[in-house]
C-alpha cells in the first residue's frame, strides 16, 4: 500500500500545482490586454466604452472573454452593459401647484370631500374641503398637489421644500393618487420626512417616491407628528435617455450571384441597424440574413424593405432611404443581402450600425488596471453591476454614474492568437486517468486482501 501511495502523491501534487499556476497567471489564457487610464483615481466603479479593436479581437459571441484585472492579476467584478445603461441624465424638475388640507383625525380622512374649481384643462384653481360627518380639527393637516399640469408625463418623485423653523422634524407621511379627486389609491406609506441640525450640519430627507401617473396627489401625515410649513413642491420627472452615437461599418461583398450578396464582418460588433448604399441611383427591395458559422443555416434578420438612393441637384447631394432597425443586437460573422428584383445595377455596400457597449467594473486592489480580451478557454463571471448602479442612484443621486476609464495606448500582446484556438481539456483527461488508476489501486488492494485470507479450518 505504501508503494501505491508513493506513486500517486507526486502525480496529484503536479496536477494541483499546474492548475494553481494557470489560475494565477491569466496571461496564458488571453490574446492581449489594454492598459486603462482612469479619469479619477478615487472611484469605486469605472466604465470603459468598447472600441472597435476590442470587438475585432474578442472570440466569444457574447463577449464573455473580456475581463478586467488589477496589478496583482486578480479578476475584478465586472459586467458588460448596454450603451446607455451606466449613463444617467439629471432628472427634470417642474414646480407644481399645491393646496393645504384641513387638519383631520385619522378616521375622517376617507370622509373628506374636496370641492374644487378647475379650468378646462383640469387644473385646480381653488379647493374647498368639507367633512361629511362633522369636522374635528384636532388632527393633522396635509397637502393636495395638482399634477394635471404635467399631462401624461409620469412622476418619479415629489421634492418638498418647507420653511426652516429651527425645530427638529421627524415625521411619517402617506402618499395617495387620484385621477378625479374622489377615488384615491395608495402610492406609499410610512415615508419619512426628516430635517435635523447639529453642529452646523443638516440632515434632510424631503423626497417622496411616486413612480407613476396621476393627475392629483395628496400627502397626509401619519401619527401625531406635526408637518412643517410648506413652501413649494417640485415634481421630479424621469430623465431623458442618454444619447449614444451610432457607429457604422461598411462592408463590400465577398461573393455575389443571382441577386444574393454575402459579406463577412471582422468582429463581434452588436449590430442593431442595417442600411444599403450604392454608387448609382437605385431602387431595390432587400432582405437581410446572417449566421455565425459558414456552414450554418441563414437566419432572417429583417423583413423585406425598399432601399433607394437618388441623385439630387449638385454632385454629392443624394436622397436615400432610412436605415432599418433590427431585432438584435446580432454579433454574427456572416451576412447576406437578397435582392428583389434579382437584377441590380451595381453590387451594394452593406452598412451595419451599432452602439458601443460599456464594460463596468469595481476597483479592487492596486492599479494599474487592464482589460484583457480574446480567449477560447477563459470566461468572465458576470457580476450584478446593474443592481449596484440602481441601488447607488436610489440612495445617493439619480444622476450618479461610474467614472470614465479609457483604453490607453497600444495593446500588450499576451498569448496572442494561440489564446483563441480551441484547446483540449487535458486536465479533465488527466483527472479521469487518475480516477481510473484509483479504481485499479482499490481493486488491486481488494484482490491482495482476499489472497491473504487464512484457509478455513477443517
Amino acid at each position: 500500500m505504501k508503494t501505491w501511495r508513493s506513486a500517486l502523491l507526486p502525480i496529484l501534487l503536479a496536477v494541483a500545482g499546474t492548475a494553481s499556476a494557470q489560475a494565477n497567471d491569466y496571461r496564458r489564457h488571453y490574446a492581449e490586454q489594454w492598459p486603462l487610464s482612469l479619469s479619477s483615481a478615487q472611484s469605486g466603479a469605472y466604465r470603459v466604452v468598447l472600441e472597435p479593436a476590442i470587438y475585432r479581437r474578442a472570440g466569444r459571441a457574447d463577449l464573455g472573454d473580456l475581463q478586467v484585472f488589477n496589478a496583482a492579476g486578480q479578476a475584478l467584478p465586472s459586467a458588460l452593459l448596454a450603451p446607455d445603461q451606466p449613463l444617467a441624465q439629471p432628472p427634470v424638475q417642474r414646480e407644481l401647484p399645491w393646496f393645504a388640507l384641513p387638519p383631520l383625525a385619522e378616521a375622517q380622512r376617507n370622509d373628506l370631500q374636496l370641492l374644487t374649481e378647475r379650468d378646462t384643462d383640469g387644473r385646480v384653481r381653488r379647493v374647498e374641503a368639507r367633512v361629511g360627518s362633522g369636522a374635528v380639527a384636532n388632527g393633522q393637516g396635509g397637502w393636495l398637489i395638482d399634477g394635471s399640469v404635467l399631462g401624461q408625463q409620469p412622476v418619479a418623485a415629489l421634492v418638498l421644500d418647507w420653511v426652516d423653523s429651527g425645530q427638529p422634524l421627524q415625521a411619517q407621511v402617506q402618499v395617495d393618487a387620484s385621477d378625479d379627486l374622489q377615488h384615491w389609491r395608495a402610492v406609499s406609506r410610512d415615508v419619512p420626512l426628516v430635517d435635523l441640525q447639529r453642529a452646523g450640519k443638516r440632515l434632510l430627507q424631503r423626497r417622496l417616491q411616486v413612480d407613476g401617473n396621476a393627475r392629483y396627489l395628496r400627502v397626509l401625515p401619519q401619527g401625531e407628528a406635526r408637518l412643517p410649513t410648506l413652501r413649494s413642491v417640485l415634481a421630479e420627472l424621469p430623465p431623458a435617455p442618454a444619447t449614444v452615437p451610432w457607429e457604422w461599418l461598411s462592408l463590400q461583398p465577398t461573393a455575389a450571384g443571382k441577386g444574393e450578396y454575402t459579406f463577412e464582418l471582422d468582429g463581434r460588433f452588436p449590430v442593431s441597424k442595417a442600411d444599403v448604399a450604392s454608387t448609382d441611383n437605385s431602387l431595390v427591395q432587400w432582405t437581410l440574413y446572417s449566421r455565425d458559422d459558414a456552414n450554418a443555416e441563414w437566419q432572417r434578420r429583417s423583413a423585406p424593405w425598399i432601399a433607394y438612393q437618388v441623385q439630387q441637384g449638385a454632385p454629392g447631394q443624394r436622397q436615400q432611404s432610412a436605415a432599418q432597425s433590427l431585432a438584435g443586437p446580432w454579433r454574427d460573422r456572416y451576412w447576406k443581402l437578397v435582392a428583389s428584383p434579382v437584377e441590380t445595377a451595381t453590387a451594394p455596400t452593406l452598412r451595419l450600425g451599432y452602439q458601443p457597449e460599456v464594460m463596468v467594473f469595481l476597483s479592487q486592489g492596486a492599479a494599474p488596471y487592464a482589460l484583457a480580451v480574446g480567449s477560447a478557454t477563459a470566461r468572465r463571471a458576470e457580476a450584478p453591476i446593474a443592481v449596484l448602479i440602481e441601488e447607488l442612484r436610489q440612495r445617493n443621486d439619480p444622476a450618479w454614474q461610474p467614472t470614465l476609464a479609457r483604453l490607453e495606448g497600444a495593446p500588450e500582446t499576451l498569448a496572442g492568437a494561440a489564446a483563441l484556438e480551441p484547446q483540449r481539456d487535458w486536465k479533465a483527461w488527466l483527472l479521469w486517468a487518475l480516477l481510473g488508476l484509483g479504481v485499479l489501486v482499490v481493486g488491486g488492494l481488494a484482490v491482495s486482501l482476499l489472497r491473504q485470507r487464512p484457509a478455513p479450518s477443517a
